[in-house]
């Protein structure tokens, strides 16, 4: 390890990386003085032969060792836990195989039986554990159930239409659940925004260009377009859903309501939608014709070496929907690649299924590695040069489409999934990179060209405002939020406090501190980004209390003085949101009512955040730390896991969210085992 990374800063002294992709040459790695680069002693974890069993805290760290080991595959050494999302993804599911009139009755059987047994007691769907009905999710779980043969008669049915109508009806449902239905018929194509296939005709730079949405939502909308131009029919009763109205269909209105304050960009972008749809109604046809071609290409080329379209089930179904639309034959080698990227996703769980939105393995083996590591696992030890060398292979080495805005000399990164060449994100990349740090292997020169080569990367990929964004430099044109097709939330991908916070974690770990211009640039971002009360947003995990105990291990490792003013207000915020059991949790709800930040059932993955954010700060002895540690020792299962229910992740706020089933057990292994570390220094 100490070899390896001499060897490494050596090279970067001599100045190899000429630049970070977005011009400014005051912070390039070359600058990195080396009598700064101190790693033997970063992560002292303490050898596994030495730990008493004796001690309570010693046996359940072995004991979580012990469970995260044999979940490792044993083949190639990665680690992938389930991937949990609601009922929305199985109801599609359900919806492709009547699409493709290709209906496996078993399957179909186990999925409607999965969304029932999620059906709540006021007869909705949600869309996270112990939250309320959501029309969208519930308006498709009822849409799927009729197309698996139940009856509106049937009293599971007649209290979900209740639930839905009280919500509004089946025309509050979001812009793809439109979509979905109108392509069954279910509703009118005037209900859908306008997604003309001749934007894909934009070129990059240009301000409306499909460059300027975020990497999923291109993987998104750019095959739903051709399904749109196409505006397919499947044969299936046009009044299966007529009683989820709450006027005759006949009478609805489709005008989207304007705002009555005079222009805005809201405003702009539905008459922008009006011209549109009347421009779909009759298209010009030789551009028409340009536009679909392209799409299609893009589509088939952004196939090549991910795990289906963008990797995610969205991407996945839509362009299946799309080729469907364009007549492939039923064994086109596209088509099927699709298909087989459905099955891959899957859940099967005895009499029912459900299927995941995606698979985490390099996420989660970064993670696994890095806890293991810390638990006293050294970094010679067989199974972690098996998960390290895992990791290498995911390396990232052609361009994709991050390298529009970012240029770098060499392609890196990392992706989430098995593979997703064309969108490696900077939050795997940083946890990726920490993880290699605590692997010693004998190919250590490769070792050294990757680590570079992604260490160059993350850096070029920071944005001008200082922060990182998960997959693309400077998407953040927020006035395309008000497209009315954007109604999913996420329609961008700006900078975040918690991607920025890892981004940093890693860069402090390297030799980075605040004397260089990007990690101050990054900190000034990251304190404009502080709420009042301290915390920070948490974009991909739930939430105020992610986001804060990533941004405080950021701030850490990055020299920052962690006794200033702003820092001490988080650990205040966090002192204060601990719950009485001794542990700290947040409800899904905080998203849409920010009060409601930090308040929620205790969870042993939201307890191991809030620990390792005090530890952040070097907090260790407190009487808030003890707590939370007595928590996860009590909560230990004897296998060595822990329960967790809630959902404490997110894909799009306010829209879905993820339980990940492997946080509830490598985030606690790394919280007690840094724990532990520290207490033995002191």
């Amino acid at each position: 390890m100490r070899n390896f990374l001499v060897n490494l800063f050596e090279r970067l002294e001599t100045g190899i990386h000429k630049s970070n992709g977005n011009g400014n040459g005051k912070h390039l790695i070359s600058e990195l003085p080396k009598h700064k680069l101190i790693f033997e002693n970063t992560f002292p974890g303490v050898p596994a032969s030495t730990l008493s069993t004796k001690n309570p805290l010693d046996s359940a760290i072995q004991r979580s060792q012990q469970y995260i080991l044999r979940e490792q595959n044993k083949t190639d050494g990665h680690w992938v836990g389930i991937l949990e999302a609601d009922t929305t993804l199985t109801s599609d599911y359900i919806m492709l195989m009547h699409f493709l009139a290709k209906v496996d009755h078993e399957k179909q059987k186990k999925a409607a039986r999965l969304i029932l047994d999620h059906q709540l007691p006021d007869g909705g769907w949600n869309i996270y554990y112990g939250g309320p009905s959501e029309i969208s999710a519930s308006v498709k779980a009822y849409f799927a159930l009729k197309l698996a043969g139940y009856s509106a008669n049937e009293s599971v049915m007649q209290k979900a239409r209740k639930c839905i109508l009280d919500m509004g009806g089946i025309m509050r449902a979001n812009c793809f659940t439109k979509i979905y239905l109108a392509m069954f018929g279910q509703v009118d194509w005037q209900a859908v925004p306008a997604v003309p296939a001749e934007m894909i005709l934009f070129p990059p730079g240009f301000y409306f260009s499909i460059y300027e949405m975020s990497y999923w939502s291109r993987c998104i909308v750019v095959p739903l377009s051709i399904a749109i131009a196409k505006k397919p029919h499947i044969p299936v009763d046009d009044d299966l859903l007529s009683e989820l109205y709450l006027i005759p269909r006949n009478k609805v209105v489709y005008r989207i309501k304007r705002n009555q304050s005079g222009w805005c960009w809201h405003n702009f972008f539905i008459d922008a939608d009006s011209i549109f749809r009347r421009y779909e109604q009759q298209p010009i046809k030789f551009i028409r014709q340009i536009a679909l071609k392209k799409a299609e290409k893009w589509m088939l080329d952004h196939m090549d070496n991910s795990g289906g379209l963008g990797a995610i089930w969205p991407g996945i179904i839509n362009s299946i929907f799309a080729m469907k639309c364009l007549n492939y034959p039923e064994d086109h080698p596209a088509l099927l690649s699709q298909l087989k990227e459905v099955e891959n996703l899957i859940i099967y769980e005895t009499d029912r299924l459900y299927l995941q939105p995606c698979v985490s393995p390099v996420w989660d083996t970064a993670w696994a590695i890095i806890a293991l590591h810390e638990s006293g696992i050294p970094n010679t030890h067989p199974s972690l040069q098996k998960a390290g060398r895992w990791l290498l292979s995911k390396e990232v080495r052609n361009f994709g489409d991050w390298t529009l805005k970012c240029k770098v000399e060499e392609p890196s990164g990392w992706y989430f999934q098995y593979a997703n060449e064309f969108y490696p994100d900077t939050d795997d990349s940083a946890a990726v990179l920490m993880a290699l740090q605590r692997v010693s292997l004998p190919e250590s020169a490769h070792k050294e060209r990757t680590f570079l080569r992604g260490l160059k990367w993350l850096q070029a990929m920071q944005c001008d405002d200082g922060g990182w964004g998960a997959f693309d430099r400077n998407n953040n044109k927020a006035i395309l939020n008000h497209i009315p097709f954007a109604d999913f939330n996420a329609l961008l991908d700006p900078s975040t406090s918690d991607v920025t916070g890892r981004c940093l974690e890693f860069l402090g770990r390297v030799g980075f501190s605040n004397t260089y211009t990007n990690i101050r640039s990054a900190i000034e971002f990251l304190q404009k980004e502080q709420e009042k009360d301290g915390s920070w947003f948490g974009r991909w995990g739930a939430n105020y209390i992610y986001g804060t105990w990533s941004v405080l291990s950021g701030l850490s490792t990055a020299g920052e003085d962690m006794d200033k003013p702003y820092i001490k207000k988080a650990v205040e915020w966090l002192r204060k949101s601990q719950n009485s059991d001794g542990g700290w949790g947040e409800t899904i709800k905080s998203y849409d009512d920010p009060s409601l930040k930090a308040i929620g059932k205790s969870t042993p993955s939201q307890t191991a955040w809030a620990l390792l954010a005090f530890f952040a700060v070097n907090e260790i002895k407190s009487d808030a730390v003890e707590r939370g540690i007595k928590f996860l020792l009590n909560g230990q299962k004897e296998d060595g896991s822990w329960d967790e229910t809630e959902f404490t992740a997110t894909g799009f706020p306010k829209v879905f969210y993820l339980k990940y089933h492997m946080y509830r057990n490598y985030f606690p292994l790394l919280a007690l085992s840094r724990y532990r570390n520290l207490i033995q220094k002191l």
